[in-house]
C-alpha cells in the first residue's frame, strides 16, 4: 500500500510519536497550525470518514477517547479542538482516516 500514514504506522517512515495502542497510533504533525497538534489515525487503513462502516464504529469512538487522553497529558485543559477532514472539499489531503487534535492557543470560528 502507498498510504503515508501506514508506513509511519508501520514504523517505514520515521515520525514523533505521541501515543500508540493496539487500534490507534499518534504522532506530530509535521507542518503544525498550533503549539499542540497531533494527528490520531487508526492503524485499520479506513480511506476517510465517508469510507467507514458500521464494523468501523468502535474505533471511531476509540480516536475520541485518544484525542481526550492526549489533549489531558499535553495539559490542553483551557480547551483543545478535533477535527476530521473528509474528502477534497473538506480539506482532506491523506486519504486515511485520521483526527486533528489542535491546542495550546485560542482557536477561532470560523475555522475557514
Amino acid at each position: 500500500m502507498d498510504c503515508i500514514f501506514c508506513k509511519i504506522i508501520a514504523g517505514t517512515i520515521p515520525s514523533a510519536k505521541a501515543y500508540e495502542d493496539d487500534q490507534t497510533y499518534a504522532f506530530a504533525d509535521i507542518d503544525p497550525k498550533a503549539p499542540v497538534h497531533l494527528l490520531i489515525v487508526p492503524k485499520k487503513h479506513i480511506p476517510s470518514l465517508a469510507e467507514a462502516d458500521a464494523g468501523d464504529t468502535a474505533v471511531l469512538g476509540h480516536l475520541h477517547a485518544v484525542a481526550r487522553k492526549l489533549a489531558t497529558e499535553h495539559n490542553l485543559s483551557a480547551g483543545y479542538r478535533t477535527v476530521i477532514n473528509t474528502g477534497p472539499d473538506g480539506g482532506q489531503t491523506v486519504s486515511h482516516l485520521h483526527v486533528h487534535l489542535l491546542g495550546g492557543r485560542q482557536m477561532h470560528w470560523p475555522p475557514g
